[in-house]
């Protein structure tokens, strides 16, 4: 038997009998059985289903016996029923900001505000996932004045707001060659 598959629980498979041993993956942790690759046995050791973070005192409309509760789960945080598997309501997250910027991937979706699952803010294009265009900081109407990219960001600086390219391979700060002229007077 390898040091992988050591039994750490006291747990039998309910397959073959052999022991339970502890293991990760990309879904999360899960036992394993130790006669592996004789039985294929495993079990999750978390439903996906998301940890409850907070309970909201407001009655499901779905089944109106649970509470709704907010959730941590995969992607993020969302509202649904406390009495989960039985009831699988989920509340609709909110739509997201809209901004007046057209896409200067795509051009044709609208950049929108987005919060990620570890709640860091961005901005998106609306036509995902046909477009992948995203930008971490606040998108200004603008063109770059180097390579001529129709978006520019706003960004602290040293203490300073400055607009920069919004397209990653230039990120030319807007307006540096007239104040380093100024700087050299």
């Amino acid at each position: 038997m390898s040091k992988e598959n050591t039994p750490n629980t006291q747990e039998r498979c309910p397959e073959c009998g052999s022991a339970l041993a502890f293991k990760s993956g990309k879904r999360g942790p899960f036992l394993a059985c130790t006669a592996y690759p004789d039985c294929h046995y495993t079990k999750a050791l978390h439903h996906g289903d998301g940890h409850v973070v907070k309970a909201l005192g407001v009655a499901c409309p779905a089944c109106h016996q649970g509470e709704l509760v907010l959730r941590q789960g995969r992607f993020g945080m969302f509202i649904g029923c406390d009495q989960f598997p039985q009831c699988t309501h989920i509340e609709k997250p909110d739509e997201p900001d809209h901004t007046t910027l057209t896409c200067p991937a795509c051009h044709k979706g609208e950049l929108v505000e987005r919060t990620s699952r570890y709640g860091k803010r961005f901005f998106a294009c609306d036509q995902y996932p046909k477009c992948h265009f995203a930008v971490n900081a606040q998108p200004i109407a603008g063109t770059c004045e180097q390579c001529g990219f129709a978006l520019l960001v706003e960004r602290k600086k040293g203490g300073k707001t400055v607009h920069q390219c919004a397209d990653k391979p230039c990120s030319a700060i807007q307006g540096e060659s007239a104040a380093e002229s100024e700087s050299e007077d």
